[in-house]
């Protein structure tokens, strides 16, 4: 294994288990029954702190999930290369 590789890999592997816990750590836009069920009221301030921070978490998954794109496809570019 080319040390190009494993660096790339390991990187790899960071930014995945990075993007499944900024996944996870949205909350569900959907609330349905349940918000209907528990009263769903919010004050103005909780509107407000949630949406921001679904923006943030929103934007960092977006451009977490274009590194972890390009980055597959670089590192399927060098290996082919490597190997034949």
């Amino acid at each position: 294994m080319n040390p190009i590789e494993l660096v790339l890999g390991i990187v790899l592997m960071v930014l995945a288990l990075f993007l499944i816990v900024v996944v996870l750590m949205q909350q569900d836009k959907d609330k349905k029954l349940s918000g209907t069920i528990t009263g769903g009221a919010d004050t103005y301030y909780g509107k407000g702190k949630g949406k921001s921070r679904d923006k943030i978490l929103a934007r960092v998954t977006t451009v977490a999930a274009i590194l972890f794109a390009i980055l597959v496809v670089a590192m399927y570019v060098i290996v082919s290369m490597i190997s034949g």
